[in-house]
């Protein structure tokens, strides 16, 4: 440095300008060769994608059905009175259970007691009369074969008698109905059930033609379970049914669980008891009708269910996970898979359903498909990611979800916005039975 110096200092001072261009054309030449030196070596690779897949499997899937209902008691009857008059006691407390036969009103019996007494005094005249006519046919009879009396007062005193024992039954019959009304004072319950509120007290006046029901029993164990299921799913049914995609279920089929208005499971299964025979021309739907058993009576008559029936087996069915499902700016439902050469394609699908953290595709996969779950949004079409199968690890994830959502029902969503949940990438659980509506919004596949 030192020798530098000083051999560079002299020639500073005899000719600075020289030196400066002299420094300067040097720098520019040591920057240009780094510069080529840079430009000539080879780009790093990008780093590979990296997804995960399942392999898509058919398996046997119960078809079910969701659809709203509404209760109805099994049996109900409004008490009217039969016969009119002032109510004198309720004999029952509102609300409560009675049984077939318990006395539920006592009218004012006076009049009808008066009635019965009379009707037998008449009974016990008309049979004296009856007596006395008989023996006078029987002596006109026996004074006739001598010829002591005329054929015609024989015959009028066999006439007579013959009246006398019409009046008797007649008499019989005022009495039997005199009865019957002295009975119908007490009101009694025709059926076991739990009772209403009464719409009268003590003291009113009730008529035997009145159309205000004084109370209603109900039974409600068993209870009903009305709903209605479109023709369109039935008839879609039918053809899957005999065209041998879902098969039958046995008894199962006529199987009934019951959700409850806040989304819980009913702890009873009922069963399908009957199905409409006509449709309802002004909501193209057919009625079905449950039988459910209510021993706790937790079920009540007017409330909104939502029924889940049974109604086959699709033994090919495919399942796969919600997230590997979305939609493309068509709102088509679209789905990717790797094909055979590990390079990404693009499928259109159709979600037939849900069914609990899973979509239920119809159209667009087979089976053996690699389908992308993982990673989605790293590679698009034509892409060759490093694929790693996450079907063992994901099938725990989803058994241990599925359970979770079968002990509490009422984290289910709606399987009737299937495609709508789809469109939006959605992994919330559906409800535990899968709608039979098909929201047919893919195409079929590539």
């Amino acid at each position: 440095m030192t020798d530098f110096r000083s051999q560079a200092l002299p020639l500073l001072r005899q000719n600075p300008p020289r030196l400066l261009r002299t420094l300067t054309l040097a720098a520019l030449l040591a920057v240009t060769l780094a510069a080529c030196s840079r430009s000539g070596e080879a780009p790093k690779a990008a780093a590979q994608a990296e997804v995960g897949y399942v392999v898509v499997k058919a398996q046997r899937q119960a078809v079910t059905t969701e659809l709203p209902g509404r209760t109805s008691a099994y049996l109900a009857a409004d008490i009217r009175p039969q016969v009119g008059g002032i109510i004198q006691k309720r004999l029952f407390k509102e609300g409560a259970k009675v049984k077939a036969g318990q006395p539920l009103y006592q009218i004012d019996p006076a009049s009808y007691q008066a009635a019965y007494d009379s009707a037998k005094a008449s009974l016990l005249k008309a049979e004296a009369t009856l007596a006395s006519s008989r023996l006078k046919a029987q002596r006109y009879a026996e004074l006739n074969k001598i010829d002591a009396v005329s054929k015609q007062d024989n015959d009028d005193a066999q006439s007579t008698l013959r009246q006398n024992q019409a009046d008797v039954e007649v008499q019989k019959a005022a009495v039997q109905t005199a009865a019957i009304n002295l009975q119908y004072t007490k009101i009694l319950s025709p059926i076991s059930g739990r009772i209403e509120k009464s719409s009268v007290t003590p003291g009113a006046l009730v008529t035997a033609s009145q159309t205000t029901a004084l109370t209603t029993v109900q039974q409600i164990d068993p209870i009903y379970v009305d709903v209605t299921q479109s023709t369109v799913d039935l008839l879609r049914l039918r053809r899957e049914l005999a065209s041998g995609q879902i098969r039958k279920s046995g008894e199962n089929a006529a199987q009934v669980k019951i959700l409850l208005e806040d989304g819980s499971a009913y702890d009873r299964t009922g069963r399908l008891e009957f199905t409409g025979l006509s449709v309802d021309t002004g909501t193209g739907m057919i009625t079905l009708r449950a039988v459910v058993p209510n021993p706790d009576g937790v079920l009540l008559p007017g409330a909104y269910v939502r029924a889940v029936l049974e109604e086959g087996v699709d033994e090919h069915a495919l399942l796969v996970p919600q997230k590997a499902v979305s939609r493309d700016q068509t709102g088509a439902a679209t789905a990717l898979v790797l094909g055979a050469n590990g390079k990404v394609e693009q499928r259109l699908v159709t979600v037939a359903r849900a069914v609990g953290n899973s979509w239920w595709i119809s159209k667009g996969l087979k089976e053996g498909d690699k389908l992308i779950v993982d990673g989605l949004q790293k590679v698009r079409t034509g892409d060759t990611p490093r694929a790693i199968d996450i079907t063992d690890s994901l099938k725990k994830d989803l058994a241990s979800e599925a359970a979770a959502a079968a002990a509490d029902p009422s984290l289910g969503g709606d399987a009737d916005n299937a495609d709508t949940d789809a469109g939006n990438n959605a992994a919330s659980p559906a409800t535990t039975g899968a709608t039979t509506t098909d929201n047919a919004a893919g195409a079929k596949s590539k």
